[in-house]
């Protein structure tokens, strides 16, 4: 499992997240308390939004801990919105195309979690695409894979149903193909402009998710990044997040079936 943290709001410099804090990302790099495994060194990434309608990123394959550039940009980029990743590999190789966050145009993504028996419905998946989201997918990932199916399902207009049908077009796979579906799934991904956080599984056993107001904004994490438990509220399983200049709001997530697509959810304010 990985770890990951993602913030919206005023200008925040990264490190207020990445380096600063006592339990900061990369601190869960390789002392996470509240995951599978406390280590997370098969890679990191950032990516984060500026002048530029897309967002800027930076990957590698190194542990967080030992890469002193990602400290020394984490002191020094400002940013209203930006997500940070440290991985810990259930799939894929280390290398850095399968580093998070993965990028599309304007959106980012990151994620946390799997999908059981994925080497089997990979074929499957990848065949839903249209060429354009085909050819991007560099790496050999669930998570990169989950984000084109995505966009391939309309995340770019709706994106909350856009997740929802995607998931279900999985679960329907994997009931299809090994007979059962296990889909853990906790992820992050933005626009640039609204900041969005999903937390869902077949079995109720989710991967983690916590918020918390920092500064002028605020952040959607992994795991809390002090000690203060007062200051973060869990985020339920089966939740969707929506974060934008109105604050932060959370509605309940179902997956639903492809051949039935949702309108357009309706976020209150």
């Amino acid at each position: 499992m990985c770890r990951w943290a993602a913030y919206r709001g005023k200008p925040l410099y990264l490190e207020e997240l990445v380096s600063s804090p006592a339990h900061s990302l990369i601190e869960q790099s390789h002392c996470a308390t509240r995951a599978k495994t406390a280590t997370n060194g098969d890679g990191f990434g950032i990516a984060w939004y500026g002048d530029h309608p897309e967002p800027g990123r930076y990957r590698d394959t190194l542990p967080a801990w030992s890469d002193c550039n990602l400290k020394s940009l984490a002191r020094q980029i400002s940013s209203p919105l930006f997500l940070a990743h440290v991985r810990a590999a259930t799939g894929g190789g280390t290398r850095r195309d399968n580093c998070h966050p993965f990028v599309f145009g304007n959106w980012s993504f990151m994620h946390n979690g799997q999908i059981s028996g994925f080497e089997r419905l990979r074929r499957s998946m990848e065949a839903m695409l249209d060429d354009d989201l085909f050819n991007a997918r560099g790496g050999t990932t669930d998570s990169e894979l989950m984000f084109m199916l995505a966009l391939q399902f309309g995340l770019r207009q709706t994106p909350i149903s856009a997740m929802a049908e995607m998931i279900r077009f999985i679960e329907g796979l994997a009931e299809n193909i090994l007979g059962s579906a296990l889909i853990r799934y906790t992820a992050a991904f933005s626009d640039g402009k609204t900041l969005y956080a999903i937390r869902y599984a077949t079995d109720r056993k989710a991967p983690t998710l916590y918020a918390s107001p920092v500064g002028n904004g605020y952040c959607l994490v992994s795991e809390p990044l002090n000690d203060d438990v007062d200051a973060w509220a869990e985020i339920p399983d089966g939740s969707a997040v929506t974060l934008t200049d109105r604050g932060l709001d959370i509605t309940p997530f179902r997956p639903m079936p492809v051949a039935a697509k949702a309108e357009p959810m309706v976020i209150s304010a």
